[in-house]
């Protein structure tokens, strides 16, 4: 569903994106990770036709998304990273516009939006002002703006951003149900544990480079099982171990304060790039 082949992108003497080459096929959750500056945001700008890419191609349900533009950009929704909602419109108002850009015909737009309200559960705030309301059900209106053209592919670029845990929890099971419509979803977070939790694949970039692609779970078991934490002259040190049973044995013998946890997807992070996600 999406297809990227060797994407060069350079702005002047940076070379934002050196080669970057995935797919994600129909239906998949795929996380892309990585620090500020890595080229997520480039790569998501090309990928929805707001920056050209300098070399390379790109698809998007089959289609070049610089040769058949028009076509690839029917095929994707997309939810930015700040509430874009017109403050002034309603809520129906700010999805009925999207439907109208898209020239879906008034009947449709209706059934659609009464149908996206249902599923995020925000029927009965369809008269409200985007002003009125909170940041998560902004949040999960901008989604359902994204989703009422029927696209195959979702684009959420930090969708959780600024929201308390309880409800960023709530936002997931909202993305989860979206997957299992059959929308393939093309994730960026800073919240490693937001991509551990949903991802089926997960790409990290470092520096317009991809260094691994793998299901998150593979990507754990690539450095261990259990990780031991300690503070050594200010910094935090972290061991890894295939076993629970190899970790303790290695604390009995110590004389430091130890911390005891399981392997996360952010210390795979760690492991192969020396960097957080931030």
């Amino acid at each position: 569903m999406i297809r990227i082949e060797s994407l060069k992108k350079n702005y002047k003497k940076v070379q934002a994106l050196k080669g970057v080459s995935l797919h994600v096929p129909q239906g998949q959750l795929f996380a892309y990770l990585g620090p500020n500056g890595a080229g997520k945001t480039t790569t998501i700008r090309i990928l929805t036709g707001l920056t050209k890419l300098t070399s390379g191609a790109a698809f998007l349900n089959g289609y070049h998304i610089e040769k058949d533009t028009l076509a690839a950009k029917r095929q994707f929704g997309l939810v930015p990273q700040s509430a874009n909602l017109d403050q002034e419109l309603t809520v129906f108002e700010n999805l009925d516009v999207h439907g109208r850009l898209f020239h879906m015909r008034r009947k449709d737009r209706r059934r659609k939006i009464d149908e996206l309200l249902g599923y995020i559960d925000l029927l009965d705030r369809k008269g409200t002002p985007s002003k009125q309301l909170s940041g998560g059900m902004k949040r999960r209106v901008m989604i359902a703006r994204a989703l009422v053209h029927s696209p195959k592919i979702l684009f959420l670029d930090e969708p959780t951003v600024g929201l308390d845990a309880k409800i960023r929890r709530r936002i997931w099971a909202l993305i989860k149900k979206i997957q299992q419509s059959g929308t393939t979803i093309f994730l960026t977070t800073h919240y490693i544990e937001e991509a551990e939790f949903l991802a089926d694949r997960v790409a990290f970039l470092d520096e317009g480079i991809i260094v691994a692609i793998d299901t998150p779970r593979h990507l754990i078991s690539r450095i261990g099982a259990w990780a031991i934490d300690r503070v050594s002259q200010g910094e935090m040190e972290t061991q890894y171990f295939r076993t629970q049973e190899e970790a303790r044995a290695y604390i009995a013998e110590q004389e430091d304060s130890f911390s005891l946890r399981r392997v996360n997807l952010e210390d795979a992070f760690l492991a192969l790039t020396g960097k957080k996600v931030k």
